[in-house]
């Protein structure tokens, strides 16, 4: 099966499991470490259906995924990165900006990736080497300095030490940018600078259930992705910085970070 092929597999997937999301009623949410990293049981229902299914297209394929402590072996040949509901906080306060994000990676490399936003019908989707896409249609990331662009923003909300750092970085690219975005969901807001809408997105601290599909679908869109220090993003299972967005954008952004 090659990349392609995989990614339709993937996309089916995802629109089968925003069904669950599209008919929740009655959420409530589990507290897993404390009251800012909760769970429902949406969460669990729309993993375990995109387990099925990509087992059944793949089988023998690894899962690393944010619910139920699935956390399979990452160098595996073919692994499986999810995030079945990110914005799982928007997804419980009803704020309809979620969305399902799975990233397949082969070899050690990302090969495809696809996130879907079911409220506003948005999927975004790449293949490794073949560009990125929205419902079907070539995007970009910007060309323009950070000057000229808005900015994405996460909080780190699972570690409270990152604050004073985080809102420091947001009131510089504030002045240093056109305005700021917090809409509380990573894998989108990588769509959001992929897609050109904005030029920079950072969070001090973000899973690579959070970032893996992302990362990928800004690549292929012309953007870059690193951490806050400049530096190639790991695929593994700590908590780095993330900065991604157009070229320029990010290297202005870079350039605050480095004299904050």
């Amino acid at each position: 099966m090659n990349d392609q092929e995989l990614l339709r597999l993937i996309c089916e997937a995802e629109r089968e499991a925003a069904a669950l999301i599209l008919q929740a009623h009655d959420i409530l949410a589990e507290r897993k470490t404390d009251r800012r990293d909760v769970v429902t049981a949406y969460d669990k229902r729309v993993q375990a259906l995109l387990i099925e299914r990509l087992t059944a297209a793949l089988p023998g394929a690894r899962f690393f995924c944010e619910e139920n402590d699935r956390h399979d072996d990452l160098h595996a040949e073919h692994v499986f990165i999810i995030d079945p509901i990110d914005g799982t906080m928007n997804f419980v306060h009803g704020c309809h900006h979620s969305c399902i994000s799975v990233a397949y990676k082969r070899g050690g490399e990302l090969r495809a990736a696809a996130i879907l936003n079911p409220y506003v019908s948005e999927h975004f989707t790449a293949v490794k080497g073949e560009g990125a896409f929205l419902n079907g249609r070539p995007i970009r990331a910007s060309d323009e300095p950070l000057s000229e662009t808005l900015v994405c923003c996460g909080t780190a909300p699972y570690d409270t030490a990152l604050a004073d750092r985080t809102f420091a970085l947001m009131k510089k690219a504030y002045l240093a940018g056109l305005d700021i975005r917090r809409e509380g969901a990573a894998a989108l807001d990588l769509c959001t600078v992929a897609a050109g809408r904005a030029g920079v997105f950072f969070e001090l601290g973000l899973s690579l259930w959070d970032y893996a599909a992302g990362r990928l679908i800004v690549e292929e869109a012309g953007g870059v992705c690193c951490t806050i220090d400049g530096g190639p993003l790991p695929m593994d299972p700590t908590r780095p910085s993330v900065v991604a967005g157009g070229k320029q954008a990010v290297e202005d952004f870079l350039k605050l970070a480095r004299e904050a």
